[in-house]
């Protein structure tokens, strides 16, 4: 059953509004949830236009949703009867991060939403509290359900057994990486330089030139400055504390002075507040180290190197010895953001890194390369691969924890799928006719149907 695939799709749909005249009516009952025709319909829409679904396939993938919303609809009859509640303030908070999250995605213009939808972003987010509530309610029985599963070493192995040896999944070559980290000091004349720039760019607004023109032109963010430096309508306690404390008391049009974050030095215009989110633009200018400075940071990593290798030294300590990264407190050890394990493949790595990483062999450490630190400061750092796995078929040697975490997925949908079935046996649900010959009626033993 394809649940979670939805949350985008549902987002959508409940905006939706279709071109064309549908007679409406109610296609299933579970408890005291109702479906409708149209439910159904703007809910396929979406989903067969996001996975591109061929039109021969239309009635075994709209069966596929309709089973995704009586499972919905049986959750939510659950969490009448468990008294699950979430309170306005959570449902808010998520409606606001999937507006956000769609909203950047789109440009970073929530007017952008408004005329497509043809509906304030008020009444768009009116109109998706139903939807997001009835999501965390599903997630937090479903959770319910299934958190006291777990899965034995055997029957991990049995797991990974069903496959056969042709259709075992192809596993990619591995890395687990650690670096060592030198950030060159910025000199107080190139901190001085960058103020004055940036104070001459708020001069230069004030007179009648483009802030926007400016930023395309001069910003040192890269994700903002060719929209012209606008960053979108972002919620408090979304950006650095320093920018936002500056930021919250501009009035609009106003352009605040120099400020300073962990990413540099900023300017700020503020474009349009609405309540606590502020749509505003900004121009980043990140201080640069000296050449003299970057070429003292490059020997400093060549001698490390040279004194590791001589003296045999054990990588953790050296990178809690001569590291300036934060990474030197868990060992130097550099963790995978996606997986938040140590182990990376070549799709989570930058291309120059994988191009360094590549060339190495187990315990081996790389020359000095640039690196560009998570707040976007320029530093230098040397790699060191601690191990490669090449690409392989899944084993239990060398995948266990990725098998065993398929392995109990597998095993929490079993019982979801038990619980579902016991589920109907106490549950009033009823399906219109012309949905009798999806699979999952017969899967799930539906004893009461509604004729046409």
């Amino acid at each position: 059953m394809k649940k979670n695939i939805f949350v985008i799709i549902l987002l959508f749909s409940v905006l939706y509004s279709f071109s064309q005249s549908t007679v409406d009516k109610i296609i299933a009952v579970v408890g005291t949830e109702i479906i409708l025709q149209s439910d159904l319909e703007k809910l396929y829409s979406e989903y067969k236009s996001q996975f591109q679904i061929r039109e021969e396939n239309d009635g075994e993938e709209m069966c596929v949703v309709f089973e995704n919303m009586i499972f919905n609809k049986l959750m939510m009859h659950q969490a009448e009867l468990d008294s699950v509640i979430f309170t306005e303030e959570q449902v808010d908070e998520q409606v606001n991060y999937r507006i956000q999250m769609i909203v950047q995605q789109n440009g970073g213009d929530p007017k952008i939403l408004e005329d497509y939808y043809k509906k304030s972003l008020a009444e768009i987010k009116l109109d998706l509290r139903e939807m997001m509530y009835e999501q965390m309610v599903v997630q937090q029985i479903q959770t319910s359900i299934t958190e006291n599963v777990t899965v034995t070493p055997t029957e991990v192995k049995k797991y990974l057994n069903k496959f056969s040896l042709d259709s075992m999944p192809m596993i990619q070559a591995s890395y687990e990486i650690g670096h060592i980290v030198r950030t060159p000091p910025v000199g107080e004349e190139e901190i001085v330089a960058i103020k004055e720039r940036l104070e001459g760019y708020r001069e230069r607004v004030l007179r009648g030139e483009k802030f926007s023109m400016l930023a395309r032109l001069y910003s040192d963010d890269p994700g903002s400055a060719s929209k012209g430096g606008n960053l979108g309508f972002v919620e408090r306690g979304t950006l650095y504390p320093q920018f936002e404390a500056v930021a919250f008391t501009l009035k609009t049009g106003e352009i605040s002075h120099v400020i300073q974050t962990q990413a540099g030095y900023h300017i700020i215009q503020m474009i349009e507040r609405r309540g606590e989110s502020i749509n505003v633009a900004h121009i980043l200018i990140q201080p640069k180290p000296s050449a003299d400075e970057q070429v003292r940071a490059i020997e400093y990593l060549d001698s490390v190197k040279k004194v590791i290798i001589a003296q045999k030294m054990d990588f953790s300590e050296a990178a809690k010895l001569y590291s300036s990264d934060l990474s030197k407190n868990s060992g130097g050890w550099v963790v995978n953001p996606y997986t938040n394990s140590f182990k990376f493949d070549q799709s989570s790595m930058d291309q120059a890194t994988y191009a360094t990483i590549a060339k190495l062999i187990p315990e081996e450490y790389s020359d000095p390369i640039p690196y560009i630190t998570e707040d976007g400061v320029m530093s230098y750092r040397i790699l060191y691969l601690k191990s490669k796995v090449p690409e392989h078929k899944a084993n239990l040697v060398e995948d266990y924890d990725m098998i065993k975490d398929a392995a109990l997925e597998a095993k929490k949908e079993e019982v979801v799928q038990k619980w579902i079935k016991n589920k109907v046996k106490v549950t009033s649900i009823k399906i219109d006719k012309q949905y009798w010959n999806c699979p999952f009626i017969l899967k799930w033993e539906i004893p009461q149907l509604i004729e046409k």
